[in-house]
């Protein structure tokens, strides 16, 4: 057992409930959490979490931040169902934002590849965020989206499209998909914290993330201004990337068995 505190909402998150379970440990209803009733390092689960992030945030609290991870839960031969099977444990941040060096076996596991780099595309893929992340970093997510758009109008003629998030997921992974959109004619694709830049990457395409913690970002720019010149980097980075992010996102087995916690602690 480890000194981690679980939080689960109505004790009911499975998530959650499976890696304190793995860990040895019980859980804690979010509604019955005290903040100050110790230092414990919290487990949490969703965006909605915000206001015990941004405490410990302040507080210098570790905290682990749990959600859907970025590769894995697509309709694949091995997931035909496009089960939600891979959830990334972030310590003290909602994504993870760097490359450390890892091995390559959990990242071949998936066989994944990365398509090469499109360059001839003529449109800018503006990957419209949802309201939740924006509140939660204190955006007005109607402003942030015309200043987006004033902003890439301001350093390129290309034509622009925004892209909804389509509200059913078996609609993003089987009948409107963002592969789909990113087929269409796309130069780069353009989003907040979202993981379509994670997506478009291996399909290829080139990303601007603007969020204060996205995935994509060690392998995307930031700065709008170099809309008309993306960053495309080479094959090796993009691996070592990918491999990185396999050791941050865990399948339910490994959270159930503890084999998470132990990947977590040995960093």
């Amino acid at each position: 057992m480890n000194d981690w505190l679980f939080l689960s909402k109505g004790d009911e998150d499975e998530y959650i409930n499976m890696f304190a379970t793995g860990c040895g440990s019980r859980t804690l209803d979010t509604d019955l959490f005290v903040y100050n009733e110790s230092k414990r390092p919290l487990v949490l689960r969703g965006i909605l979490k915000k206001k015990i992030i941004h405490k410990c945030w302040e507080d210098n609290r570790t905290f682990y931040y749990m959600d859907t991870g970025y590769f894995g839960n697509e309709r694949t031969v091995s997931n035909p169902n496009g089960w939600k099977n891979w959830h990334r444990i972030v310590k003290n941040d909602l994504q993870h934002g760097e490359i450390i060096p890892r091995p390559g076996d959990r990242f071949n596991g998936f066989k994944k590849t990365f398509q090469p780099w499109k360059k001839n595309g003529r449109k800018i893929l503006i990957a419209k965020p949802d309201e939740k992340p924006m509140k939660f970093y204190g955006y007005d997510l109607d402003i942030w989206l015309q200043h987006t758009i004033d902003t890439v109008k301001k350093y390129t003629d290309r034509p622009i499209e925004v892209r909804e998030r389509a509200p059913k997921r078996i609609d993003r992974i089987a009948r409107d998909t963002l592969q789909q959109a990113l087929d269409d004619d796309v130069f780069a694709l353009v989003t907040f914290n979202s993981v379509a830049a994670t997506e478009a990457i291996f399909h290829g395409i080139p990303a601007f993330t603007l969020a204060p913690a996205n995935a994509a970002s060690p392998v995307s720019l930031q700065d709008l201004s170099k809309i008309n010149e993306p960053y495309y980097p080479d094959m090796d980075k993009l691996y070592a990337w990918g491999c990185h992010l396999s050791y941050g996102q865990f399948h339910t087995s490994e959270l159930k068995t503890g084999k998470a916690m132990e990947m977590i602690l040995n960093g």
